[in-house]
């Protein structure tokens, strides 16, 4: 199974990392996002990737290119020219590169890799910049049992301040960041049938409003619970916040 992952946007809210590179790249641990991304959907059996560029997309290209010189140890001999890789630390993932344009919506986006997935029975689609334990090989077997033509991944999301519990004027209780108000909402993470892409008419459609507001009215989107860790990084303070998980050594993503 193939998964297609959004890499295009500019990541105007996070502007202090993206003003030199996309958002997926932005790091994580010393790794882009959009490396551990990669690694989530690995370890679960999903290792054919459709990675759709946008801005600065040559940055990703580069990134892939010149993977092993970032994952090993090298010597390079000047008077030979040649480069020696030391211990090559090879992932088991195809990684095809696609320039869908810089302006192109979500939708859009998706639409112009639909070469790469006609053949396929299903695939999976999420974003570039968000973070989650989620368990893709339930949801794709979740996705293959009721039959329908869309997954999509159900979350709470994380509170953003501390709540106060009171009784009258005094505080009882202050609870550091709770989750939301019991609202779910789209956690980013879908499994598809190619017949979806059909519902996109333009590089102008934005996945989030007509393709998935048609396939509800159809009644072929079904919602898979998840209601573990989930994290979109989508401003410096959320970025700061998944370091400082990962720095700890337990980040809850990091199933591999």
């Amino acid at each position: 199974m193939k998964a297609v992952i959004l890499a295009g946007g500019l990541g105007t809210r996070i502007s202090e990392e993206t003003s030199v590179k996309p958002k997926p790249m932005v790091e994580i641990g010393g790794r882009p996002i959009l490396w551990h991304i990669l690694k989530l959907y690995s370890a679960h059996g999903v290792n054919d990737f459709v990675i759709c560029c946008g801005y600065k997309g040559y940055v990703i290209k580069e990134y892939f290119a010149n993977y092993f010189l970032h994952m090993s140890d090298v010597t390079f001999d000047m008077t030979q020219n040649q480069m020696e890789v030391h211990q090559r630390k090879a992932e088991p993932w195809r990684v095809t590169l696609i320039d869908t344009g810089e302006d192109t919506m979500t939708g859009g986006r998706l639409k112009r890799v639909a070469d790469h997935l006609r053949d396929e029975n299903a695939f999976c689609f999420t974003y570039g910049d968000g973070l989650s334990d989620i368990d893709i090989r339930r949801s794709i077997d979740f996705h293959f049992q009721h039959g329908k033509l869309a997954t999509i991944t159900a979350v709470t999301p994380p509170g953003r301040y501390g709540a106060l519990q009171r009784s009258g004027d005094r505080v009882t209780a202050f609870v550091e960041k709770p989750r939301g108000d019991g609202g779910v909402i789209n956690g980013g993470f879908f499994v598809l049938s190619p017949a979806c892409i059909d519902l996109v008419a333009n590089d102008q459609v934005s996945w989030e409003n007509e393709p998935l507001t048609e396939l509800a009215t159809r009644g072929e989107l079904m919602a898979y619970q998840h209601q573990g860790f989930w994290q979109p990084m989508d401003t410096l303070r959320e970025k700061n916040m998944l370091e400082e998980l990962w720095a700890s050594g337990k980040a809850p993503w990091k199933i591999w």
